[in-house]
């Protein structure tokens, strides 16, 4: 039987597809054409960089299948973002994810790029079981102090969930949450969980920020979001402060 003389091109389109057979590779394999050597080169890093990203996933999904195996049933992920600008509001997104929820490359939404952030929040809000974002302006941080209204925000986005075995939390613990809680330092890198909520807010709060940027261009709000940069820094020394900016976070410049 004549062997099959594989094109560059076949065998590209079926490298990305996936679509790829065992005794296939080892032909490619035996194939001297540069092209091919570099299409097998950089199929192999694609592999070893979805497997990185699976093992990944099934780390960051012990602490949720430790409480499933406890009997609980209703895992909600809690984050917040926001603490740090000097203008804008705190938001915190809360979400309850089902038992087969599968989104390899979930992190903390800082480690993503705006493109992926945003496409991991459609895929998040459209598989989730139940999730809420929810925001706390200005004036109550400025009246609370930013941990306090970290935490209410955070607080008001689990209490919006409509059932809630137990509460996973970035970093923080809230006293007055009605349902069982773990605190989980850098917990938006150790559970998918609190990774989606983490996106949820992270994304929300940066289009909110952008729509901002139109009413008062010269802050730059939908590029700094808010945070002090030297550019946003000039412009309130120039320009003052607007209904939107932390006066408590100020009074140093």
């Amino acid at each position: 039987m004549k062997e099959k003389k594989w094109t560059i091109q076949e065998i590209k389109e079926l490298l990305n597809r996936g679509n790829v057979q065992d005794d296939w590779l080892e032909d490619w394999k035996a194939d001297h054409r540069k092209g091919v050597q570099q299409l097998l080169v950089r199929y192999e890093r694609e592999m070893e960089r979805q497997h990185a990203l699976k093992q990944k996933f099934a780390e960051m999904l012990l602490h949720e299948n430790h409480y499933r195996q406890q009997g609980y049933k209703w895992i909600a992920g809690c984050d917040e973002v926001g603490r740090g600008p000097l203008a804008g509001p705190v938001v915190a997104a809360a979400v309850v994810l089902p038992a087969n929820f599968y989104l390899p490359g979930l992190n903390d939404s800082k480690k993503l790029s705006v493109k992926k952030r945003e496409e991991f929040a459609t895929y998040i809000k459209d598989n989730a079981i139940s999730y809420s974002i929810q925001f706390i302006e200005v004036d109550v941080i400025d009246q609370l102090n930013i941990l306090e209204a970290s935490k209410q925000a955070m607080l008001n986005s689990l209490n919006d969930l409509p059932n809630i075995d137990i509460a996973l939390i970035d970093a923080v613990h809230l006293p007055t949450l009605k349902v069982p809680q773990q605190s989980i330092i850098k917990g938006d890198e150790k559970s998918i969980s609190i990774a989606a909520a983490s996106v949820l807010a992270k994304v929300e709060r940066d289009q909110w920020m952008r729509r901002l940027g139109e009413r008062y261009p010269v802050y730059q709000f939908d590029k700094n979001s808010g945070y002090g940069t030297a550019a946003h820094i000039q412009a309130i020394k120039k320009h003052g402060i607007t209904e939107h900016h932390r006066k408590t976070f100020l009074k140093s410049i």
